[in-house]
């Protein structure tokens, strides 16, 4: 990691912050959806190692499926336009859909995902983001679930990337301005 850590400004949140947060989260929603159908869709490929690490806390039976999107292609920030990449394969008819993203930045991404699984029959379309950043918010959204907000800066670690780097941190930081500049 010393390669790695040499780009990064500042730990933002740390690795026991980190399963702090999971643990909290996941008796949450244990307790939100008991006795309910789950299904946790987590959002690639940001949040591989939040929905990994959340969903050994959450205990309930569930079953768990992929979205993969892209709003930002290179760059570090938002097109606006969202893409899906690789829809869901389950039908969620009778689920109560829990989805799962590692930042909640401008909103535009979950905005269009949201809308677009609403369609679709669940019964019920909860949101659980690791990050929020709510002074960027372009859309009126507002997560069920929060790890905890972070500040407008490039942050990277714990599954967040800058073109596709950094991913394999395992904390949250904010990445030195000269290397996405």
């Amino acid at each position: 990691m010393e390669q790695l850590n040499k780009d990064i400004n500042e730990v933002l949140v740390s690795a026991e912050q980190l399963e702090e947060i999971n643990k909290r989260l996941g008796e949450q929603i244990t307790k939100d959806f008991e006795g309910k159908n789950l299904l946790v869709v987590g959002i690639l490929k940001g949040s591989v190692y939040f929905m990994t690490d959340l969903t050994r806390y959450i205990d309930l039976p569930l079953k768990l499926d992929f979205l993969a999107v892209s709003s930002y292609g290179s760059g570090t920030r938002s097109s606006g336009a969202v893409k899906i990449i690789k829809d869901i394969d389950i039908d969620l008819q009778g689920y109560d859909l829990l989805l799962i993203e590692d930042i909640l930045d401008s909103g535009r991404t979950l905005d269009y995902v949201s809308r677009m699984l609403a369609t679709r029959g669940a019964n019920s379309i909860s949101i659980c983001t690791l990050l929020d950043k709510p002074e960027r918010r372009v859309v009126d959204l507002t997560p069920d679930y929060v790890g905890c907000s972070v500040p407008d800066e490039f942050v990277v670690g714990y599954g967040l990337d800058y073109d596709q780097k950094y991913r394999n941190l395992p904390y949250i930081g904010s990445l030195k301005r000269e290397i996405y500049e």
